[in-house]
């Protein structure tokens, strides 16, 4: 078999993971720029305000979608949790978008919308690949990890003790492994 058949197989699940977070982003994007254009270059409003207005807008869109196609195949930790995480880790990456913007509008006074609309992309593209890691590592967990207290946003009671038993009794274990079979975790 190629190797390429064999790379696919392997990250089969986080290609379409990618692909999904890929055409959100997308439409993200269209809805951040529209907002933002409307409000910066059509009604006069500052720049950074304008692509705050329109990151709220697509952030609300952005949590929804994410959680119900992107990462779905995830573990739930409550809505209100995953919400408030979402937007706290997309306020950080609205915050690298505008460093963007404010470096190019007020530090090298590019004003025009092709300038403003460059440091949107490039802004956005950086934001992008903290989101992507932010929201795997703390928005939405994996299966695996242990449950979490809808109230308080952290591990319940009793599982992580539980779960650190468990791999102490295993640790000195080795998983067989028959040759030739690749394991896949899911």
């Amino acid at each position: 078999m190629s190797i390429a058949v064999n790379l696919y197989r392997r990250f089969a699940h986080l290609v379409h993971e990618l692909a999904k977070f890929g055409v959100i982003g997308v439409l993200n994007f269209i809805i951040t720029i529209g907002i933002s254009d409307t409000l910066h270059l059509g009604f006069g409003v500052g720049p950074l305000t304008s692509f705050g207005v329109g990151t709220v807008v697509a952030t609300t869109f952005s949590y929804f979608a994410n959680r119900y196609w992107t990462f779905r195949h995830r573990d739930t930790s409550g809505l209100g949790r995953e919400y408030v995480l979402f937007f706290v880790l997309n306020g950080v990456a609205l915050f690298i978008t505008w460093v963007f913007i404010g470096v190019t509008h007020y530090l090298l006074g590019l004003q025009g919308g092709i300038a403003y609309n460059a440091a949107q992309v490039v802004g956005t593209g950086a934001a992008t690949l903290f989101r992507y890691w932010a929201y795997k590592k703390w928005v939405f967990l994996p299966a695996s990890a242990p449950p979490v207290d809808p109230h308080t946003g952290l591990p319940e009671a009793g599982a992580e003790t539980a779960e650190s038993e468990s791999e102490s009794e295993t640790a000195d274990e080795p998983e067989p492994v028959s040759a030739g079979v690749a394991k896949r975790s899911r």
